[in-house]
């Protein structure tokens, strides 16, 4: 039997996988949160490399999810692709850590050495984040796993907070050989990461696991593959199906076929949703105009990069501010956190419900491609469109505004499925596939995704 949590129906194994996320997103932001200003001050770039290389590591972090996921769900299994891949991203702090420190070879080691600490850190975050939110998902039942999803959530806000906070005051505020300490604000980051590698695997008793079911993401596009052969290839005489993926029933099992049409439709689901992302980021970080401030001895210092435009400031001058109080942007921050909050959590949530089994971190992946894609439509109309800032702010809010009323249609006309129905009939009737009449076939061809009622959880 499971053990709970006093008082709660939470099983205990889920108090290191919530460590483990928040030591892990305090590792990741606080590394992150120098990278720019360690790119200009010590690492000697232009303004223009660098807003590059930030960018260009900041939207790597977020396609390499689907490499963890098929990793996850095709051959290690979520907990040791969790592992392995923490081990790549210990190591990939580690060496960030040591191209920081002056005495360590000249300036083009450390270039070395600092790329590839962003590589591996990449690989590793990027890896182990569908992972671990489809794992935790494993550990509960139905009724509590939206609540978990809150909890993991907050674990990630709360340690890209604190991180944001302290590591730059260890840059600023601790000196090391003779100018700021890159090496400890980075160190301590990498510090987080062998702390949460060992709470998780410290957990290692206690966690529900899932076995890897074969090389499922070869199997899906050869399956689809075959099903767009087979119908390009079949007579106008021929029999019609139902759905295209119905073309691959000569060769691969209705059960392969089901769970395709799932992901699929939730896929198909995620297209609008990038343009989210894109609006949030204006908060987060201009694409266009990166302002870094940072805090020397009694003077504020900001350096504003243009990375995407061709202004060149010649000259740096005090400007009077204006006089409109800084409290007039509360109301917005609010809102666009709280809808940020309510997305997050309820996409995290909806991407492991709608999965099968064997396809879970996979579509924990496809949610995260939507921040990827966000942030390449970010660049494309930072560096493209040419517009004010204030014009960014309103073309990308018009633009959300249109994929909101998109998605509601979608979303009316999307029916919740149950994936643990869908295992529970294949299993009743495993053995019998080959003895079904015509009938079964087109009931089991369409289970759950054909139901009246329209689901409200969406």
């Amino acid at each position: 039997m499971t053990k709970k949590l006093c008082g709660t129906n939470y099983p205990i194994s889920i108090c290191f996988i919530v460590v483990n996320e928040f030591c892990e997103r305090f590792s990741y932001y606080g590394m992150k949160a120098l990278l720019t200003l360690y790119f200009l001050n010590y690492l000697h770039w232009d303004k223009d490399l660098s807003t590059a290389v930030y960018h260009a590591f900041s939207s790597l972090c977020y396609f390499t999810p689907i490499l963890g996921a098929l990793i996850a769900d095709s051959w290690l299994g979520k907990f040791k692709t969790i592992i392995y891949l923490s081990i790549v991203y210990v190591i990939g702090h580690v060496v960030k850590s040591v191209g920081a420190i002056p005495t360590v070879g000249n300036n083009d080691v450390h270039i070395a050495l600092s790329l590839l600490g962003l590589i591996l850190i990449a690989l590793g975050t990027g890896g182990i984040k569908p992972c671990v939110a489809a794992f935790g998902g494993d550990q509960f039942d139905e009724d509590e796993r939206q609540k978990f999803f809150s909890i993991f959530y907050m674990s990630i806000n709360a340690g890209s907070l604190l991180s944001t906070v302290i590591t730059p005051i260890l840059r600023g505020d601790v000196q090391c050989f003779g100018g700021d300490c890159y090496a400890l604000a980075f160190g301590v980051p990498a510090a987080l990461m062998i702390v949460a590698l060992v709470v998780f695997i410290a957990g290692s008793g206690m966690y529900k696991r899932n076995p890897p079911q074969g090389n499922i993401l070869l199997e899906v596009c050869n399956c689809i593959g075959f099903a767009i052969k087979n119908r390009w290839r079949s007579l106008k005489s021929d029999p019609q199906r139902n759905h295209w993926l119905d073309w691959a029933e000569e060769k691969y099992s209705k059960r392969l076929i089901q769970e395709i049409k799932m992901v699929l439709r939730v896929l198909v689901l995620y297209i609008p949703l990038p343009m989210f992302w894109a609006l949030f980021d204006q908060q987060v970080c201009e694409g266009k105009r990166l302002m870094i401030c940072h805090n020397k001895s009694t003077s504020l210092h900001c350096v504003l990069l243009e990375g995407l435009s061709n202004i060149v400031p010649h000259k740096m001058e005090d400007v009077k501010a204006n006089n409109v109080h800084i409290a007039w942007q509360i109301p917005q921050y609010v809102l666009i956190t709280a809808g940020e909050v309510m997305f997050s959590i309820t996409g995290l949530e909806f991407s492991y419900a709608q999965a099968p089994a064997n396809m879970k971190s996979v579509l924990q992946a496809g949610w995260l491609l939507t921040v990827a894609f966000g942030n390449v439509i970010v660049l494309i109309v930072a560096e493209g469109a040419g517009l004010e800032q204030w014009k960014e702010f309103l073309l990308f809010a018009g633009l959300l505004l249109g994929v909101f009323f998109i998605f509601s249609i979608m979303a009316y006309f999307y029916t919740y499925v149950d994936p643990d129905q869908l295992d529970k009939f294949y299993l009743e009737g495993s053995g019998k596939e080959e003895s079904d009449d015509d009938n079964t076939k087109k009931k089991s061809n369409d289970i759950n995704l054909k139901k009246t009622e329209k689901s409200t959880r969406l």
